[in-house]
This record gives C-alpha cells, sequence and structure tokens, in this order.
C-alpha cells in the first residue's frame, strides 16, 4: 500500500535547491559594457521561441515565445501535462530562463547518481543558472527564483507577462544559451529510488519538489503571431491551473504568512 509524505519547506531552503548551479556572466559578439556582457539597444526589437520538452518522465510539454525591445519584453507560455495536485491544491511549478551555461537540456545520460532521474545540480550543467524568475506578479530576478507562492500551479496554465530582462541574460539568449526551464513532477512517476529520496542539497526536501519537469532552448521566433494566453501579469486556465497565490489566499498550501512551500512525496513500503 502507498503511503505519503508531507514536508512543510522552509522558502530559503527551497531556494538552495532552485539556485544551486550559480550563473555564468554571458559575453556576446555584438558588443557591449568593459565586463563583456552587452547592454541591449532600447531600439531594437527581438523575439524568441522555445518547444519545451519532456524531462524525467514528467510528461510535461509547452510553447514559450518571447518578444521585446531593449530589456523590455512579454513572455507567452503555455504548459500541459504538468504534475497536477498536492493536498488537493494545485502542484506549484518554479519556472525560470535559465543562462550563461551550454545553453542546451540535459538528456537520461545526465544522471550521475544512478537514479533514474537527472536532478538540479545535474541538469544545471548543461542549462545554467537562474537569469529571469518567470513569477506571476511581483520580482522576477534569481532572488525570486523560490518564491513558490507566485508561480503557477496545476497540470495546465498559460502565462503572459511583461518584464524586465538583464544585460547578461539577453546577452545569453542572443547568443544561444538562454533556456527555459519548468520545476516539479510528480513522484508517483519518478523510479521507485528516486521517489524515496531526499534533496541532494537538502536532506528536508524531497526530490520531486524541484526536479527539473520540462526544458527548452530559446531560438530566434519564427512564429508569426502571439499564442493567446493569460493575463499581463497572471495565469489562465481550468480549475487545476491557477496560480499558486490564490489557493495560498485560502491557507490551502499555507505559503503567503508563513513563507513557506509545501511538498509531497510518496514513500513505496520498504522490502522486509
Amino acid at each position: 500500500m502507498r503511503t505519503s509524505k508531507f514536508f512543510a519547506v522552509p522558502t530559503l531552503a527551497l531556494g538552495a535547491i532552485l539556485l544551486s548551479a550559480g550563473p555564468a556572466m554571458a559575453h556576446s559578439e555584438h558588443g557591449g559594457a568593459s565586463d563583456g556582457v552587452a547592454t541591449a539597444d532600447s531600439s531594437q526589437s527581438w523575439s524568441f521561441q522555445a518547444d519545451l520538452g519532456t524531462l524525467n518522465n514528467s510528461g510535461t510539454v509547452g510553447d514559450v515565445l518571447i518578444e521585446g525591445q531593449g530589456n523590455q519584453a512579454t513572455v507567452y507560455m503555455t504548459v500541459e501535462g504538468a504534475a497536477e495536485t498536492f493536498m488537493d491544491a494545485p502542484f506549484p511549478h518554479a519556472q525560470h530562463i535559465h543562462f550563461g551555461s551550454q545553453g542546451v537540456c540535459p538528456g537520461p545520460d545526465a544522471d550521475e547518481d544512478g537514479d533514474g532521474v537527472v536532478n538540479t545540480p545535474e541538469g544545471g550543467v548543461f542549462y545554467g543558472g537562474i537569469g529571469t524568475s518567470l513569477t506571476i506578479e511581483g520580482d522576477t530576478s534569481p532572488d525570486s527564483g523560490l518564491a513558490v507562492e507566485r508561480f503557477p500551479g496545476g497540470s495546465s496554465y498559460t502565462y503572459e507577462r511583461d518584464l524586465e530582462i538583464a544585460d547578461d541574460v539577453l546577452a545569453s539568449i542572443v547568443d544561444g544559451t538562454g533556456v527555459v526551464v519548468v520545476h516539479g513532477v510528480n513522484p508517483e512517476l519518478m523510479p521507485e529510488e528516486a521517489a524515496a529520496k531526499q534533496s541532494t542539497l537538502d536532506e528536508s526536501l524531497p526530490l520531486a519538489a524541484t526536479l527539473p519537469a520540462a526544458c527548452g532552448t530559446l531560438t530566434a521566433s519564427q512564429m508569426g503571431e502571439m499564442p493567446e494566453g493569460g493575463a499581463d501579469t497572471g495565469v489562465s486556465g481550468g480549475t487545476t491551473g491557477q496560480g499558486v497565490a490564490m489557493v495560498a489566499g485560502a491557507g490551502a498550501l499555507a505559503l503567503g504568512a508563513v513563507g513557506a512551500g509545501a511538498y509531497f512525496m510518496r514513500q513505496r513500503p520498504t522490502e522486509s
């Protein structure tokens, strides 16, 4: 018989996982400041897109379109097949633009410890550290990489938000090393060994909470029009696609006042 264990995850501890791969500074051939980071031309428009492919057998897929002028950008996303619920509430999905590394999504061979999944440190070697946090409201810097109450949640959602992208992150996108990653995998879909694990960085956290679920490298956009999406600073969708912030207000996730996220993992019985 399967049982579930629930963990109250301190926000700072979650940040240690999400921010584990420190971003390297990106360089651009298109000119820039003396430190090698390109300074965006406020008069120049640009557009990049990514197809989000499944990682870690999550079933999560999606599409991303980012259109901008200088450092100002609008991000459009659609995500489907993501982990749906825990504690009768939408499963929160941290999502970011990663940058400054190889600019690719990890394959199964990135699983160095042999547990059947590619965890955050293993994946970060390929896609880099957090450059922009794709929150539904408030701050979008790497400091909000842990703000689980301000990310979308549920099995499917649309996302649309105007935000500012830093020079080094934009330079990385232009150079082909910008990657969008969505986190959070249903532990029921993980191998038994991995589902029973705690985080490799903090033993108080379940591995499923911040496991990469979908990934895509940003490339020059070929899309002719914007996808239909949600409000300017939020998400829309079915009942399981609403932002976690709405649930937090009702106390279901106990996130707002206590500054913590609740995560679960399935624990299979130990063989006797």
